[in-house]
């Protein structure tokens, strides 16, 4: 099952690479095939995968490791209202009662970052004298993985 899976990954690192040097030779027909064969001829023939015990430590009690490690971790959590670009000559003469006008139209969602990633749409709302946010629409984890790239 190993070397099946192996043979299917190097297929497709094969392919990716195929398709990667058309796009940047232009030239049609790379072929995968031999691609895949260098690949293999290039890997070492006597490496073989092994299995390692996995190490613990039982004098720590540990509930989730995956998640109890980042929950403490503090973020900076943003809402953004818009933006504008303006020369520095117009941003020296600023003045109180100035106005900017920003890139977005009154009633558009505000934008939700953290760490200035985008995460979440939303609207304000005032709770007990205080500025808050409802969230109106959250960007799933697929499509922030996508944004990054």
């Amino acid at each position: 099952m190993s070397d099946e899976n192996n043979n299917q990954d190097q297929q497709a690192l094969a392919d990716e690479w195929a398709a990667a040097l058309e796009e940047q030779t232009g030239q049609a027909g790379v072929d995968a095939d031999a691609l895949l064969d260098d690949v293999q001829s290039q890997a070492a023939p006597s490496a073989q995968g092994v299995e390692l015990d996995e190490l613990q430590d039982d004098s720590v009690p540990v509930t989730d490791p995956k998640l109890d490690v980042i929950l403490d971790i503090p973020v900076t959590l943003t809402m953004e209202v818009g933006g504008t670009e303006i020369a520095i000559r117009n941003l020296l003469q600023l003045s109180q009662g100035s106005v900017i006008e920003l890139d977005r139209v009154a009633g558009e969602p505000l934008d939700v970052k953290v760490n200035g990633t985008l995460i979440a749409h939303g609207e304000v709302v005032v709770v007990n004298d205080r500025y808050g946010i409802r969230l109106t629409d959250v960007i799933s984890p697929q499509e922030r993985i996508r944004r990054l790239k």
